[in-house]
């Protein structure tokens, strides 16, 4: 079934299942392999792009949810935004899988609270999982990305 949809300041059709959640779309559609498959679960945050500007799981929204919504993947953030820089200059990746998820919930953040504080960051990040404990290193390219000072 073609669907219509929104991503990256594009309109695309993608044949696709409305059931069909929008993670399988991004990667085996439009190759769009920057969003990453973590636990399917819509735990781990791996996953995460942005729905009108608001971090959300792709692994487990359907398609059909997403009528008239402008989705941004990390290919959408374009490697300039703040949060990528940072993340650039705290040497934030170790494995770096979790890393696009981490980002997107990151600027999602920002956008929303241009200077959050660490309660902020702790409830916008508490979905993403890194492995390598990467934390205190997000946490400071987040406060840095955000021009506040890290405590």
């Amino acid at each position: 079934m073609a669907k219509s949809l929104t991503i990256n300041g594009k309109t695309v059709t993608v044949e696709a299942s409305p059931d069909t959640p929008l993670l399988w779309v991004l990667r085996d559609e439009l190759e769009l392999t920057g969003t990453k498959y973590g636990c399917g679960i819509a735990q781990c945050g791996a996953c995460t792009v942005h729905a009108d500007g608001q971090a959300i799981r792709s692994c487990q929204t359907p398609i059909s949810a997403l009528d008239g919504v402008k989705i941004t993947t990390i290919e959408g953030l374009g490697g300039t935004h703040p949060v990528q820089t940072a993340w650039v200059r705290h040497d934030v990746p170790q494995c770096g899988y979790c890393q696009s998820g981490q980002i997107m919930s990151a600027a999602a953040l920002l956008a929303a609270t241009p200077k959050p504080g660490d309660a902020d960051i702790d409830a916008a990040m508490s979905g993403n999982i890194c492995r390598c404990g990467a934390y205190q290193r997000i946490r400071a390219a987040i406060k840095d990305a955000a021009g506040v000072a890290a405590a």
